[in-house]
């Protein structure tokens, strides 16, 4: 369920949630949005191409929420800059209310402190979700709840109770569709003695934009956590042919790579059709596959993807074939 915000109440008119953001009678002409994470963006894009001034307010420093590799989280910003949203990052909002058939939400900065009062026909509050686990009568059969509402299981997806399992959005792991998906096919194949495994770190994540942003994997700042040695591989959309035919040519393919086995360690991208390519990312690291067995694979010409063979080329040997 959508996570409230203290202090201000959600109508689904004119203050209002993801869901009430995909029925608006009209197109308002100014929107402000609250958290700029992945759905945040994501609406707040959607608005914004239908001819909405949009505003968002992130109390972090970047956009694209939890996860996502800082390089990258700029390079996104960019885009979605000169399409036309406006930011204002490491700020929080302190209120809001409606004056005169308009919205004005109190924002203060985290840096200095500087307070301010924008206007706004449309707010739209997007802090996230949180599992949907109050009155389901799991505290009368012994299930407690963590800190964060969510159900504690163990490999093969039982709660405490043996017979009780959980998955999805309401167990601990991002909230998305094909996590959850994978989780119910792999507790139903355990629950008639099948093998249970799933590795989080090749479930692929997808910021529905356009251009799509989409990444697996490691960023830099888990390796660098890590201590992972690793190298970098990136290769523009700028200098990709069939990018270039669709006059969509934002963004690029970034590969991280273990610098002394070359096994693939991450892949970002942003530009078109990433959230169909981080498919094959995906099935690379499920694999083990290196950025050598990636660059040796042929690919359609032309086509989008020679940018992630030419991403995973640089990562591998240190220059891409077609870059400029």
């Amino acid at each position: 369920e959508v996570t409230p915000f203290p202090g201000i109440e959600v109508d689904e008119e004119t203050i209002v949630s993801s869901t009430g953001a995909l029925s608006l009678k009209e197109v308002p002409e100014k929107m402000i949005v609250i958290g700029a994470g992945v759905i945040g963006v994501e609406l707040g894009s959607v608005w914004q191409r239908l001819g909405t001034q949009v505003t968002a307010v992130e109390f972090m420093g970047h956009v694209g929420g939890m996860g996502i590799d800082m390089d990258m989280s700029k390079q996104f910003q960019r885009i979605m800059t000169k399409q036309g949203i406006k930011f204002k990052l490491n700020t929080k909002v302190t209120g809001a209310k409606k004056e005169g058939g308009k919205i004005t939400v109190s924002v203060e900065s985290v840096k200095d402190g500087k307070v301010e009062d924008m206007v706004a026909d449309v707010l739209l509050v997007c802090v996230g979700r949180r599992p949907y686990t109050q009155n389901l009568g799991l505290e009368e059969l012994g299930i407690e709840l963590d800190n964060r509402g969510r159900v504690p299981v163990n490999s093969r997806f039982q709660s405490v109770l043996p017979n009780v399992y959980a998955i999805g959005d309401c167990i601990a792991g991002p909230m998305l569709a094909h996590k959850a998906e994978d989780e119910a096919i792999i507790s139903a194949e355990g629950m008639v003695g099948g093998p249970v495994h799933i590795d989080y770190n090749c479930v692929p994540s997808v910021v529905y934009t356009h251009p799509e942003l989409a990444w697996v994997g490691k960023s830099e700042e888990d390796l660098k956590s890590e201590g992972v040695e690793y190298s970098v591989g990136k290769f523009p959309f700028a200098a990709n042919s069939r990018a270039k035919c669709n006059n969509e040519t934002d963004g690029l393919v970034k590969i991280l790579g273990d610098k002394h086995t070359d096994r693939l360690l991450g892949a970002h991208i942003i530009g078109p059709g990433a959230g169909e390519m981080i498919n094959e990312a995906a099935l690379a690291m499920e694999y083990g596959a290196s950025c050598e067995d990636i660059a040796r694979v042929c690919h359609a010409h032309p086509t989008c993807s020679e940018a992630f063979r030419e991403a995973n080329l640089a990562a591998w040997s240190g220059k891409a074939i077609n870059n400029m």
